[in-house]
């Protein structure tokens, strides 16, 4: 049986198959029409208004109504339990009766209202257009005693619209938003990735290891963040691009709130054979220029290591409202991608209660409001300012997912400057992280390299206050702990979670303590089985 059956009515030109056809293209309802239901019980009939009519009358007197329900239900018998449906459209109560006694509580009756001069303007309109034969006037069309009467169905609806003057798109959302109840779940359908440390989490590894799961997969941030996703042959790097989009066959989405390097983006669509049926750009998304690169070259790359990648100064130029400035819209080679807003890709997903992955980018002590200031990236990096940057409200987040390192790493200082303190745990050196994990050190020097920008790393004690700082600030319902084989590299021959050595399960135990959410997920190494997955979801 179907989730949604929606029955139209209304007087003709009232607009009840321009709201079906709006039904079907933008919220996926299959569109079904009484008219060719008359049409397949009769095929000699004269597609003329008046012969239907006489035809539909007959029916209801023979069937009491009945008709319009056995004929839907032999074109939905084998429709799956989440179609939806709907019926353009019913001219009498008996067959909305009979409808209801079938189908009950799935069953939404919209009626569709207008004043009578301008359903006269209209009528006339069509009159012309149509290649289905009208009567000369309205007024002939409201002397079948059934049509005259179809206004009485206003009583019966669930929901009246009047069309005098709204147009089609108005008509659409008060139908979809006056039905909301009925026609979605209304659960929150969205899970939010999100860095607990200084970035370089691994984020892209565990974003890549869930995308499955998802209908949408959706990035924030700009290229100043690179997430790597482990491949056989060799690792890719996401910089634009959500690290799901090579091995999952998700919807993509960029926000609003991203900031495009075009070489970049164009780079990743091409090696990754995305088109613009499944990748959408925000039209609203700022594009990087040469000026934002040199700036922050000049300003910034030397003092507190930034990547230099233009993101920061590209919202600089966003908030001054400078003159010139440039956004995805107004690319060329982006307008196939341009042609949908975030929010109306986010609103479908709703609709359709597809999940929804929303990837954000670097860590929560990289945040410009709760990092350390200056040594902070350009944006909010929280769960709640990827939400913002993308159009998501809060009430839509199913889960919270804050991938975590064992041994938290930022960017090595620039000459005279520093990218940052990380507390006030002492730095370790990648010699002594190998000494205690058995990892070789080789292998840790030619990791713990920057994915952006290629530059060592600097390594540190795993930082309790971050933790709980981070915890706070995003409330994770999960925690992604990743470098599991930093604690010890016994813990790559893991593949279950009760596998991993004793002193891992200790410092788990008390990091699921401190942030108040369990360790759903672990990684103990790079490669496709490196990831302990003990979810309950």
């Amino acid at each position: 049986m179907p989730k949604l059956i929606v029955v139209l009515s209304g007087h003709i030109c009232t607009g009840k198959t321009t709201l079906a056809l709006g039904l079907e293209k933008q919220h996926g309802f299959h569109n079904f029409a009484t008219r060719e239901f008359l049409r397949r019980r009769e095929q000699t009939l004269e597609s003329e208004r008046g012969a239907m009519q006489d035809y539909g009358e007959l029916l209801d007197q023979k069937t009491a109504g009945a008709w319009v329900r056995d004929d839907l239900a032999k074109q939905i018998e084998s429709f799956p339990d989440d179609a939806l449906i709907v019926l353009d459209s019913i001219r009498a109560k008996c067959q909305i009766d009979r409808l209801r006694e079938s189908y009950r509580s799935i069953v939404v009756h919209v009626h569709l209202d207008c004043s009578k001069p301008i359903l006269e303007k209209r009528y006339s309109k069509r009159k012309k257009a149509k290649k289905f034969k009208e009567f000369a006037t309205l007024e002939e069309a409201l002397k079948n005693k059934t049509e005259a009467a179809v206004p009485d169905l206003k009583n019966e609806a669930d929901l009246c619209i009047r069309t005098d003057y709204s147009n089609a798109s108005d008509v659409l959302i008060q139908a979809v938003y006056g039905m909301e109840v009925r026609t979605r779940e209304n659960l929150p359908n969205v899970d939010v990735i999100v860095g607990g440390q200084y970035g370089s989490e691994g984020k892209g590894q565990i974003a890549a290891y869930l995308a499955r799961e998802y209908q949408l997969l959706v990035r924030v941030g700009g290229p100043n963040a690179g997430h790597k996703v482990f491949e056989d042959i060799a690792p890719y790097t996401f910089h634009q691009l959500p690290s799901g989009t090579r091995c999952s066959n998700a919807s993509l989405l960029i926000g609003p709130g991203a900031a495009i390097r075009l070489e970049v983006l164009l780079r990743e669509i091409e090696q990754c054979g995305v088109t613009s049926d499944r990748l959408t750009i925000d039209p609203g998304a700022i594009i990087i220029n040469g000026e934002d690169i040199r700036w922050e070259l000049k300003k910034i790359r030397g003092t507190i290591s930034s990547t230099a990648q233009g993101t920061g100064h590209a919202m600089i130029r966003r908030i001054e409202r400078r003159n010139g400035t440039q956004f995805a819209r107004d690319v060329p080679v982006l307008k196939p991608f341009t042609q949908r807003s975030a929010l109306d890709v986010l609103e479908e997903a709703r609709s359709k209660n597809h999940r929804v992955m929303l990837e954000g980018t670097q860590g929560t002590g990289l945040s410009i409001y709760h990092g350390e200031y200056p040594y902070v990236t350009s944006r909010d990096t929280t769960a709640a300012g990827c939400l913002s940057e993308c159009g998501m409200s809060p009430r839509s987040v199913r889960k919270v997912i804050m991938v975590c390192r064992t041994y938290p790493i930022r960017v090595q200082s620039p000459r005279g400057g520093t990218s940052g303190p990380m507390g006030d745990n002492a730095a370790l050196t990648l010699a002594e992280v190998a000494r205690r994990s058995g990892v070789r050190l080789q292998e840790l020097r030619r990791t713990e390299r920057t994915s952006t920008t290629n530059r060592r790393r600097r390594i540190a004690e795993f930082n309790w206050e971050l933790l709980r700082r981070a915890s706070f600030l995003n409330e994770p319902t999960d925690i992604a702990l990743t470098f599991a084989d930093y604690l010890d590299v016994n813990n790559r021959k893991a593949r279950r979670f009760d596998q991993l050595t004793p002193e891992t399960l200790l410092f788990i135990g008390e990091a699921e303590r401190v942030a108040r959410a369990p360790i759903s997920l672990v990684c103990v190494g790079f490669n496709h089985r490196a990831v302990l997955d003990r979810r309950s979801w």
